[in-house]
Protein backbone atom coordinates (compact mmCIF):
# COMPACT_ATOMS: atom_id res chain seq x y z
CA UNK A 1 0.00 0.00 0.00
CA UNK A 2 2.77 2.31 0.64
CA UNK A 3 4.78 1.56 -2.34
CA UNK A 4 1.35 2.31 -4.31
CA UNK A 5 1.33 5.62 -2.35
CA UNK A 6 4.53 6.82 -3.38
CA UNK A 7 4.89 5.56 -6.76
CA UNK A 8 1.73 7.70 -7.15
CA UNK A 9 3.06 10.58 -5.34
CA UNK A 10 6.39 10.58 -7.78
CA UNK A 11 4.08 9.88 -11.03
CA UNK A 12 2.38 13.24 -9.41
CA UNK A 13 5.18 15.27 -9.07
CA UNK A 14 6.00 13.98 -12.76
CA UNK A 15 3.56 17.15 -13.73
CA UNK A 16 6.18 19.86 -12.44
CA UNK A 17 7.81 18.96 -15.32
CA UNK A 18 6.15 20.69 -18.05
CA UNK A 19 5.36 23.45 -15.41
CA UNK A 20 9.20 24.31 -15.29
CA UNK A 21 9.61 24.46 -18.77
CA UNK A 22 6.57 26.59 -19.28
CA UNK A 23 8.03 29.13 -16.81
CA UNK A 24 11.15 29.28 -18.16
CA UNK A 25 10.23 29.87 -21.89
CA UNK A 26 7.34 32.29 -20.87
CA UNK A 27 9.29 33.28 -18.24
CA UNK A 28 6.72 33.54 -15.51
CA UNK A 29 10.08 34.57 -12.81
CA UNK A 30 13.04 32.93 -11.85
CA UNK A 31 12.01 31.92 -8.41
CA UNK A 32 9.20 30.26 -9.59
CA UNK A 33 11.33 28.45 -12.16
CA UNK A 34 13.82 27.48 -9.09
CA UNK A 35 11.12 26.34 -7.16
CA UNK A 36 9.30 24.15 -10.28
CA UNK A 37 12.93 22.54 -11.54
CA UNK A 38 13.36 21.88 -7.66
CA UNK A 39 10.32 19.77 -7.21
CA UNK A 40 10.78 18.08 -10.75
CA UNK A 41 13.68 17.00 -10.13
CA UNK A 42 12.73 14.76 -6.73
CA UNK A 43 10.69 11.86 -8.80
CA UNK A 44 13.33 11.75 -11.71
CA UNK A 45 15.93 10.99 -9.50
CA UNK A 46 13.23 8.73 -7.96
CA UNK A 47 13.02 6.97 -11.27
CA UNK A 48 16.68 7.14 -12.16
CA UNK A 49 17.18 4.76 -9.12
CA UNK A 50 14.33 2.46 -10.12
CA UNK A 51 15.54 2.20 -13.32
CA UNK A 52 18.96 1.23 -12.33
CA UNK A 53 18.00 -1.53 -10.01
CA UNK A 54 15.41 -3.34 -12.39
CA UNK A 55 18.73 -3.23 -15.22
CA UNK A 56 20.76 -4.48 -12.17
CA UNK A 57 18.57 -7.42 -11.85
CA UNK A 58 19.33 -8.48 -15.94
CA UNK A 59 22.75 -7.89 -15.75
CA UNK A 60 24.22 -10.10 -12.52
CA UNK A 61 24.77 -9.10 -8.85
CA UNK A 62 28.32 -8.13 -9.78
CA UNK A 63 27.56 -5.41 -12.62
CA UNK A 64 24.58 -4.57 -10.98
CA UNK A 65 25.95 -3.44 -7.90
CA UNK A 66 28.90 -1.54 -10.04
CA UNK A 67 25.99 0.13 -11.65
CA UNK A 68 24.33 1.06 -8.30
CA UNK A 69 27.64 2.34 -6.94
CA UNK A 70 28.15 4.69 -10.26
CA UNK A 71 24.69 5.98 -10.69
CA UNK A 72 23.70 5.77 -6.84
CA UNK A 73 24.50 9.57 -6.32
CA UNK A 74 24.19 10.59 -10.64
CA UNK A 75 21.37 13.34 -9.83
CA UNK A 76 24.19 15.09 -7.26
CA UNK A 77 26.94 14.67 -9.95
CA UNK A 78 24.84 15.96 -13.30
CA UNK A 79 23.09 19.36 -11.00
CA UNK A 80 26.89 19.60 -9.56
CA UNK A 81 28.21 19.69 -13.09
CA UNK A 82 25.76 21.71 -14.21
CA UNK A 83 26.80 24.28 -11.36
CA UNK A 84 30.20 23.82 -12.30
CA UNK A 85 30.08 24.55 -15.44
CA UNK A 86 28.26 28.02 -15.14
CA UNK A 87 31.19 28.60 -12.87
CA UNK A 88 29.03 28.52 -9.32
CA UNK A 89 32.14 26.82 -7.37
CA UNK A 90 31.39 28.12 -4.08
CA UNK A 91 27.76 26.20 -4.64
CA UNK A 92 29.15 22.87 -6.17
CA UNK A 93 31.54 22.59 -2.62
CA UNK A 94 28.29 23.63 -0.42
CA UNK A 95 26.23 20.99 -2.26
CA UNK A 96 28.75 18.55 -1.70
CA UNK A 97 29.30 18.84 1.93
CA UNK A 98 25.41 19.31 2.54
CA UNK A 99 25.21 15.82 0.59
CA UNK A 100 27.49 14.38 3.17
CA UNK A 101 25.86 16.14 6.46
CA UNK A 102 22.59 15.50 5.08
CA UNK A 103 22.82 11.68 4.56
CA UNK A 104 24.44 11.55 8.15
CA UNK A 105 22.43 13.34 10.13
CA UNK A 106 18.57 14.22 8.97
CA UNK A 107 18.06 11.07 6.96
CA UNK A 108 19.58 8.81 9.44
CA UNK A 109 18.23 10.47 11.70
CA UNK A 110 14.63 10.04 11.01
CA UNK A 111 15.56 6.36 9.86
CA UNK A 112 16.26 5.80 13.30
CA UNK A 113 13.75 8.17 15.13
CA UNK A 114 10.85 6.73 12.84
CA UNK A 115 12.29 2.98 13.14
CA UNK A 116 12.62 3.61 16.66
CA UNK A 117 9.13 4.49 17.21
CA UNK A 118 8.09 1.59 15.66
CA UNK A 119 10.53 -0.65 17.78
CA UNK A 120 12.53 -0.46 21.15
CA UNK A 121 15.65 -0.90 19.41
CA UNK A 122 16.97 -1.30 16.30
CA UNK A 123 20.02 -3.99 15.23
CA UNK A 124 22.78 -3.18 12.49
CA UNK A 125 26.09 -4.87 11.83
CA UNK A 126 28.76 -2.83 13.91
CA UNK A 127 31.98 -4.52 11.42
CA UNK A 128 30.00 -2.54 8.55
CA UNK A 129 29.41 0.17 10.58
CA UNK A 130 33.26 0.45 11.70
CA UNK A 131 34.39 0.04 8.48
CA UNK A 132 32.18 2.73 6.95
CA UNK A 133 33.02 5.23 10.22
CA UNK A 134 36.79 4.47 9.24
CA UNK A 135 36.25 5.40 5.46
CA UNK A 136 34.75 8.38 6.58
CA UNK A 137 37.43 9.18 9.05
CA UNK A 138 39.53 9.10 5.51
CA UNK A 139 37.60 11.11 3.54
CA UNK A 140 37.34 13.81 6.44
CA UNK A 141 41.33 13.93 6.14
CA UNK A 142 41.32 14.08 2.28
CA UNK A 143 39.31 17.24 2.41
CA UNK A 144 40.95 18.83 5.47
CA UNK A 145 44.15 18.91 3.88
CA UNK A 146 43.86 21.60 1.41
CA UNK A 147 42.04 23.69 3.55
CA UNK A 148 44.75 23.07 6.01
CA UNK A 149 47.69 23.75 3.73
CA UNK A 150 46.47 27.01 2.99
CA UNK A 151 45.04 27.94 6.57
CA UNK A 152 48.74 27.07 8.36
CA UNK A 153 50.92 28.40 5.13
CA UNK A 154 52.36 31.80 6.08
CA UNK A 155 52.39 32.80 2.15
CA UNK A 156 49.38 32.92 0.45
CA UNK A 157 48.90 29.55 -1.57
CA UNK A 158 48.30 29.82 -5.79
CA UNK A 159 44.80 28.86 -6.60
CA UNK A 160 46.76 26.45 -9.19
CA UNK A 161 48.87 25.24 -6.39
CA UNK A 162 45.54 23.80 -4.59
CA UNK A 163 43.94 22.51 -7.77
CA UNK A 164 47.17 20.43 -8.24
CA UNK A 165 46.98 19.01 -4.71
CA UNK A 166 42.79 18.42 -4.90
CA UNK A 167 43.57 16.23 -8.66
CA UNK A 168 46.11 14.32 -6.74
CA UNK A 169 43.90 13.88 -3.36
CA UNK A 170 40.74 13.08 -5.74
CA UNK A 171 42.70 10.33 -7.93
CA UNK A 172 43.53 8.53 -4.01
CA UNK A 173 40.10 8.65 -3.15
CA UNK A 174 39.12 7.26 -6.38
CA UNK A 175 41.82 4.20 -6.04
CA UNK A 176 40.30 3.61 -2.66
CA UNK A 177 36.95 3.99 -4.15
CA UNK A 178 37.59 1.20 -6.21
CA UNK A 179 39.10 -0.73 -4.18
CA UNK A 180 35.99 -0.55 -1.24
CA UNK A 181 33.71 -2.02 -3.91
CA UNK A 182 36.01 -4.58 -4.68
CA UNK A 183 36.23 -5.52 -0.99
CA UNK A 184 32.50 -5.18 -0.87
CA UNK A 185 31.34 -6.91 -3.40
CA UNK A 186 33.87 -9.42 -4.03
CA UNK A 187 36.50 -10.46 -0.95
CA UNK A 188 34.31 -9.96 1.99
CA UNK A 189 30.68 -9.55 0.65
CA UNK A 190 29.91 -11.63 3.61
CA UNK A 191 30.43 -9.16 5.82
CA UNK A 192 26.96 -6.91 3.61
CA UNK A 193 24.77 -10.20 3.56
CA UNK A 194 22.34 -8.58 5.61
CA UNK A 195 21.91 -5.54 3.48
CA UNK A 196 21.82 -7.34 0.37
CA UNK A 197 19.35 -10.02 1.35
CA UNK A 198 17.06 -6.84 2.78
CA UNK A 199 17.13 -5.22 -0.67
CA UNK A 200 16.45 -8.51 -2.50
CA UNK A 201 13.50 -9.31 -0.26
CA UNK A 202 12.37 -5.48 -0.61
CA UNK A 203 12.74 -5.75 -4.31
CA UNK A 204 10.74 -8.88 -4.34
CA UNK A 205 7.85 -7.02 -2.67
CA UNK A 206 8.35 -3.83 -4.55
CA UNK A 207 8.58 -5.59 -8.29
CA UNK A 208 7.02 -7.85 -10.75
CA UNK A 209 6.62 -11.46 -10.35
CA UNK A 210 10.10 -13.75 -9.61
CA UNK A 211 9.35 -15.40 -12.86
CA UNK A 212 9.44 -12.25 -15.16
CA UNK A 213 13.17 -10.49 -16.46
CA UNK A 214 13.15 -6.96 -16.61
CA UNK A 215 13.17 -5.45 -20.28
CA UNK A 216 16.36 -4.85 -20.12
CA UNK A 217 16.08 -2.05 -23.10
CA UNK A 218 12.71 -0.26 -21.91
CA UNK A 219 14.52 0.30 -18.30
CA UNK A 220 18.00 1.78 -20.60
CA UNK A 221 15.66 3.47 -22.22
CA UNK A 222 14.13 5.31 -19.20
CA UNK A 223 17.14 5.83 -17.37
CA UNK A 224 18.58 7.69 -20.47
CA UNK A 225 15.16 9.71 -20.80
CA UNK A 226 15.52 10.30 -17.17
CA UNK A 227 18.99 11.68 -17.28
CA UNK A 228 18.24 14.01 -19.96
CA UNK A 229 15.32 15.05 -17.99
CA UNK A 230 17.72 15.57 -14.77
CA UNK A 231 20.41 17.50 -17.32
CA UNK A 232 17.49 19.89 -18.55
CA UNK A 233 16.16 20.37 -14.99
CA UNK A 234 19.42 21.13 -13.50
CA UNK A 235 20.16 23.93 -15.88
CA UNK A 236 16.76 25.27 -15.29
CA UNK A 237 17.77 25.12 -11.32
CA UNK A 238 20.80 26.60 -12.07
CA UNK A 239 20.21 29.39 -14.39
CA UNK A 240 17.59 30.87 -11.78
CA UNK A 241 19.29 29.95 -8.49
CA UNK A 242 21.06 33.18 -7.97
CA UNK A 243 18.09 35.43 -8.52
CA UNK A 244 15.99 32.88 -7.12
CA UNK A 245 18.21 33.03 -3.65
CA UNK A 246 18.20 36.38 -3.28
CA UNK A 247 14.57 36.94 -3.74
CA UNK A 248 13.32 34.36 -1.19
CA UNK A 249 16.26 35.73 1.08
CA UNK A 250 18.55 33.04 0.98
CA UNK A 251 22.22 32.94 0.49
CA UNK A 252 24.14 30.72 -1.66
CA UNK A 253 25.58 28.98 0.63
CA UNK A 254 22.91 27.49 2.31
CA UNK A 255 21.03 26.82 -0.94
CA UNK A 256 23.92 24.74 -1.71
CA UNK A 257 24.39 22.79 2.12
CA UNK A 258 20.62 22.32 2.47
CA UNK A 259 18.43 23.07 -0.63
CA UNK A 260 19.74 21.04 -2.93
CA UNK A 261 20.96 18.33 -1.56
CA UNK A 262 17.64 17.37 0.03
CA UNK A 263 16.07 17.64 -3.74
CA UNK A 264 18.89 15.59 -5.12
CA UNK A 265 18.60 12.85 -2.61
CA UNK A 266 15.15 12.88 -1.79
CA UNK A 267 14.23 9.73 -3.42
CA UNK A 268 17.36 7.86 -1.88
CA UNK A 269 16.21 9.38 1.46
CA UNK A 270 12.51 8.13 1.52
CA UNK A 271 13.90 4.19 0.84
CA UNK A 272 16.27 4.45 3.68
CA UNK A 273 13.68 6.14 6.21
CA UNK A 274 11.03 3.43 4.99
CA UNK A 275 13.40 0.35 5.21
CA UNK A 276 14.23 1.21 8.22
CA UNK A 277 10.12 1.60 9.42
CA UNK A 278 10.33 -1.96 8.57
CA UNK A 279 12.89 -3.33 11.31
CA UNK A 280 15.47 -3.45 8.63
CA UNK A 281 17.95 -0.91 9.90
CA UNK A 282 20.87 -2.92 8.48
CA UNK A 283 19.72 -2.04 4.59
CA UNK A 284 18.69 1.75 6.23
CA UNK A 285 22.63 2.18 7.54
CA UNK A 286 23.94 0.63 4.24
CA UNK A 287 22.19 2.67 1.99
CA UNK A 288 22.97 6.05 4.12
CA UNK A 289 26.64 5.48 4.61
CA UNK A 290 26.70 4.28 1.20
CA UNK A 291 25.52 7.80 -0.43
CA UNK A 292 27.96 9.63 2.13
CA UNK A 293 31.26 7.41 1.03
CA UNK A 294 30.29 8.05 -2.65
CA UNK A 295 29.84 11.76 -2.18
CA UNK A 296 32.82 11.82 -0.70
CA UNK A 297 35.45 9.11 -2.74
CA UNK A 298 33.49 9.29 -6.36
CA UNK A 299 31.30 12.36 -6.69
CA UNK A 300 33.75 15.01 -5.00
CA UNK A 301 36.97 13.41 -6.96
CA UNK A 302 34.92 13.47 -10.14
CA UNK A 303 34.18 16.90 -9.91
CA UNK A 304 37.33 18.26 -9.29
CA UNK A 305 39.09 16.47 -11.63
CA UNK A 306 36.16 17.97 -14.08
CA UNK A 307 36.75 21.70 -13.09
CA UNK A 308 40.61 20.90 -13.70
CA UNK A 309 39.53 19.98 -16.99
CA UNK A 310 37.07 22.81 -17.77
CA UNK A 311 39.45 25.50 -16.39
CA UNK A 312 37.15 25.85 -13.29
CA UNK A 313 38.72 26.89 -10.26
CA UNK A 314 37.35 23.39 -8.37
CA UNK A 315 39.60 21.86 -5.15
CA UNK A 316 39.10 20.74 -2.30
CA UNK A 317 39.84 24.04 -0.08
CA UNK A 318 36.57 24.18 1.80
CA UNK A 319 35.34 26.93 4.00
CA UNK A 320 36.34 26.35 7.46
CA UNK A 321 32.77 26.40 8.73
CA UNK A 322 32.04 23.59 6.21
CA UNK A 323 34.80 21.45 7.52
CA UNK A 324 33.34 22.01 11.05
CA UNK A 325 30.16 20.77 9.72
CA UNK A 326 31.30 17.95 8.21
CA UNK A 327 33.65 16.91 11.21
CA UNK A 328 30.73 17.26 13.48
CA UNK A 329 28.82 14.69 11.46
CA UNK A 330 31.36 12.07 11.12
CA UNK A 331 31.98 12.31 14.85
CA UNK A 332 28.25 12.16 16.66
CA UNK A 333 27.32 9.03 13.74
CA UNK A 334 30.26 7.24 14.46
CA UNK A 335 30.25 7.77 18.41
CA UNK A 336 26.22 6.69 17.68
CA UNK A 337 26.87 3.48 15.72
CA UNK A 338 29.87 1.93 16.87
CA UNK A 339 27.68 -0.73 18.98
CA UNK A 340 25.66 -1.45 16.39
CA UNK A 341 22.32 -0.48 17.70
CA UNK A 342 20.28 2.37 17.41
CA UNK A 343 16.61 3.75 19.46
CA UNK A 344 14.48 6.98 18.73
CA UNK A 345 16.69 8.93 20.73
CA UNK A 346 19.68 8.17 19.21
CA UNK A 347 17.78 9.72 16.13
CA UNK A 348 16.74 13.21 17.97
CA UNK A 349 20.44 14.16 18.67
CA UNK A 350 21.38 13.55 14.75
CA UNK A 351 18.41 15.56 13.69
CA UNK A 352 19.02 18.35 16.49
CA UNK A 353 22.35 18.65 15.37
CA UNK A 354 21.52 19.29 11.45
CA UNK A 355 18.68 21.34 13.02
CA UNK A 356 21.53 23.78 14.15
CA UNK A 357 24.02 23.04 11.35
CA UNK A 358 21.14 24.50 9.29
CA UNK A 359 20.38 27.29 11.74
CA UNK A 360 24.32 28.66 11.41
CA UNK A 361 24.56 28.28 7.92
CA UNK A 362 21.12 30.81 7.13
CA UNK A 363 22.29 33.02 9.89
CA UNK A 364 26.01 33.07 8.51
CA UNK A 365 26.47 35.96 6.30
CA UNK A 366 26.74 35.92 2.17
Amino acid sequence: MFLVSKNTFFLVLLLFLPLSLAAHFLEWGETLVFILAGLAIVPLAAFMGTATEEIAVVVGPNLGGLMNATFGNATELILAYVALRSGLVDVVKATLTGSIIGNLLLVMGFAMFLGGLRYKEQEFQPVAARLNASAMNLAVIAILLPTALNFFTVNEIQEVVLQKLSVAVALVLIVVYGLSLFFSMKTHTYLYDVGVAELEETDAIVAHDSTAQPNLWLWVGVLLTVTLGVAIESELLVESLEVATENLGLTPLFTGVILLPIIGNAAEHATAVTVAMKNKMDLSVSVVMGSSLQIAFFVAPVLVIAGWWMGQPMDLNFSPFELVAVVVSVLIVNSISSDGRSNWLEGILLLATYILLGLAFFFQPA
